[in-house]
């Protein structure tokens, strides 16, 4: 590894631990040909809400050696009213998913995809939370490795079988009671689009609005124009302004725990630990007991 890479661990750890720039891992993929580090397994997490094609992307042009993971099938459990569109998948599920794709004790995992890492955060968190500690999202994604150089391959990866063993845990959830909790006396962050916080459109949950005393961030402001995190600077400003600060409690939902992994994420990339709300607005609208907002709300500015 370079003193640049080393020069950019050392001044901002918290970022560095999160997330990977494509040159950086252009870099180590290529000093692992060389029998240098570990090679990282690379995981291509394709998918976007109202599409089905992601398998079908990854065919078409994939990072070298990059295994497919289903979001639906492979990331979550079945879905139910009781539990959310995206449920967390059983842990000795995920682990026998996990070794099909080649992630092995002790090995770096790097996830990616072509939409500035909003599904890939959902590998992320979940393999951060079944314990495995080396895993990073590659800032900006497919767009970025292009954009660097990197060179793409066609057709399926099928990987040698990996040894992992996952232990659910390692990352803290909430449950709607809790979120409740600390939208009253935390801070519970709605990283959904602005439009779908205030009500004024609900395009697949079954009532409109927000958990109330929840403040609205969408994920989308954590990216600039080219799909990459904001610098650390920026993304520590933008949290500080809507009150979240280290050591604080802090919770984050979405629609149905997707997006808000990469909430998570960008928050635990300045110094921040969030805990997820899996079942998230999609289990919570579900529940007719539990009461529904509407408006600008705590929304941030």
């Amino acid at each position: 590894m370079g003193s640049e890479t080393i020069d950019r661990r050392a001044a901002e750890p918290d970022r560095a631990d999160v997330l990977v720039d494509a040159q950086e891992l252009i870099d180590l993929l290529g000093q692992a040909s060389d029998r240098g580090p570990i090679a990282p397994v690379l995981l291509d997490v394709r998918w976007q809400m109202g599409r089905s094609d992601g398998h079908e992307q990854y065919l078409a042009g994939h990072l070298p050696g990059a295994v497919y993971v289903d979001l639906d099938t492979e990331l979550s459990s079945v879905a139910s009213p009781q539990q959310g569109r995206h449920p967390l998948p059983d842990v000795a599920d995920l682990q026998a998913a996990a070794r099909r794709w080649g992630v092995r004790g002790g090995v770096p995992v790097v996830v990616y995809d072509a939409i500035g890492g909003m599904s890939a955060a959902r590998a992320w968190w979940l393999l951060r939370w079944a314990g495995v500690a080396d895993v990073r999202l590659l800032d900006g994604g497919l767009d970025a490795w292009r954009a660097a150089g990197g060179r793409l391959d066609v057709g399926e990866v099928v990987a040698r079988p990996g040894d992992v063993m996952l232990e659910a845990g390692a990352l803290a959830t909430i449950g709607p009671d809790e979120a409740a909790l600390l939208a009253r006396e935390g801070l519970l962050l709605d990283a959904r689009a602005a439009e779908r916080f205030r009500g004024d459109v609900e395009p697949v949950d079954p009532r409109a609005g927000h958990i109330p005393g929840a403040v609205s961030a969408p994920t989308s402001g954590n990216l600039d124009e080219a799909g990459r995190f904001l610098p650390t600077a920026a993304l520590a400003e933008r949290f500080a302004g809507l009150g979240a600060a280290a050591g604080g409690p802090v919770g984050v939902y979405c629609g149905s725990g997707v997006t808000a992994a990469h909430q998570v994420a960008a928050l635990a990339a300045v110094g921040v630990d969030a805990a997820l709300y899996p079942g998230s607005w999609s289990q919570w609208s579900s529940d007719p007991a539990r009461p529904v907002a509407t408006g600008d709300g705590a929304a941030a500015g």
